[in-house]
């Protein structure tokens, strides 16, 4: 039996001893092929970093930006260049040309078009979630509903989702701009993108600082409360006639006369084609004018120190949004608590069929 083994074993070293011999070349050449790898990695991972790889870190400084935009005597918010009325609003005067062929849907049909989606507000102070009905018109018997409640419960239906869907649009922006300010290089994109927002909030001297102020959202409550106000619940004239659901001034030749305007006064109340655009230049006109600059050194004060946009807070700066003053404060912090519209501040709006289709 042991006699065999050895047998076998011979064989078998044999057969090696055969085949070594003709793997010797392929052995040398492995070698020197291991070699040379680790004798050059250490110079092309040295390489890689030095010319591909970017590890250097870039610190957040949007808070020293900010405290530097408040506190100095130089501050943008000050100076007297600013740019032409059509580039603060072409945004919202395309979107004028675009919806022109809109047909007002009667107060029957609007509330009967909320129940089939289920749009209820008692149950969007509940879940914070709001349907995507966006009207473009107010409907003419609004101001016919004698019943104060159900007149206003319908005409916060219709301003509560143009008001979110602005206010997601400028979320959205803010984003970004602070995605390009954190970074060391922009893309040519980015820079058409901010050239572009530099134009809509008013900001000739392109500063990015100043663009972070400005470019922010306005609290829901406090809008629904001075498109309450100025519209009277939507039952005004302005409000009928022209969308204008915030009594804004032009001087651009479109709008609608005032009746009781003063003699020599040459302004109009903006009109709009659609309720949207009314809400879009609103925003725009409480980011943008100077008037309104201490409301916006507010809502950044506010955001720099982790605080929601309270809007009885920030309503104290808009004393100036009427000539009534400090009276006009008061009715809009009424309006609000009355009504318990800050319910509405952290509601987020569903998105629509189509841009769940867009998810697709």
């Amino acid at each position: 039996m042991r006699r065999k083994i050895v047998r076998k074993t011979k064989k078998t070293i044999q057969f090696f001893d055969e085949r070594s011999i003709g793997a010797i070349p392929r052995i040398i050449l492995s070698s020197i092929v291991v070699v040379g790898f680790f004798y050059v990695m250490p110079f092309f991972i040295n390489f890689t970093n030095e010319n591909f790889l970017n590890t250097k870190e870039f610190q957040n400084e949007s808070k020293k930006i900010l405290v530097y935009t408040l506190n100095s005597k130089n501050n943008i918010e000050e100076n007297t260049e600013v740019l032409d009325e059509k580039d603060l609003l072409v945004d919202i005067l395309s979107l004028n040309d675009i919806e022109n062929e809109s047909v007002a849907l009667s107060a029957p049909t609007i509330e009967q078009l909320f129940k089939d989606t289920n749009y209820k507000l008692k149950d969007v102070r509940e879940t914070k979630l709001v349907k995507p009905v966006l009207l473009t018109l107010l409907p003419d018997e609004i101001k016919m509903i004698e019943d104060t409640k159900k007149r206003k419960e319908l005409f916060i239906q219709i301003v509560l989702p143009l008001i979110l869907k602005e206010n997601n649009n400028i979320r959205l922006d803010r984003k970004r701009l602070f995605t390009i300010i954190n970074k060391s290089n922009n893309t040519d994109l980015e820079k058409k993108w901010l050239e572009k927002k530099f134009k809509q909030y008013g900001i000739p001297a392109k500063d990015l600082s100043l663009l972070k102020i400005r470019m922010d959202e306005i609290p829901v409550s406090l809008a629904i409360a001075q498109a309450a106000k100025e519209t009277g619940w939507g039952t005004s004239r302005f409000a009928q006639e022209g969308n204008a659901l915030f009594g804004q001034w032009t001087w651009l030749g479109e709008g609608l006369k005032p009746i009781d305007a003063k003699e020599g006064a040459d302004h109009k109340v903006m009109r709009f084609n659609i309720l949207q655009a009314s809400v879009r230049a609103y925003q725009r006109n409480l980011n943008t004018h100077s008037t309104y600059k201490d409301f916006r050194q507010a809502r950044a004060e506010l955001r720099d120190a982790g605080k929601p946009l309270d809007s009885m807070v920030l309503s104290n700066y808009l004393d100036k949004y009427a000539e009534t003053g400090d009276q006009y404060v008061e009715v809009l912090q009424k309006i609000i608590e009355q009504n318990d519209l800050k319910d509405f501040d952290d509601a987020k709006l569903l998105p629509s069929s189509v841009e769940l289709e867009s998810l697709i």
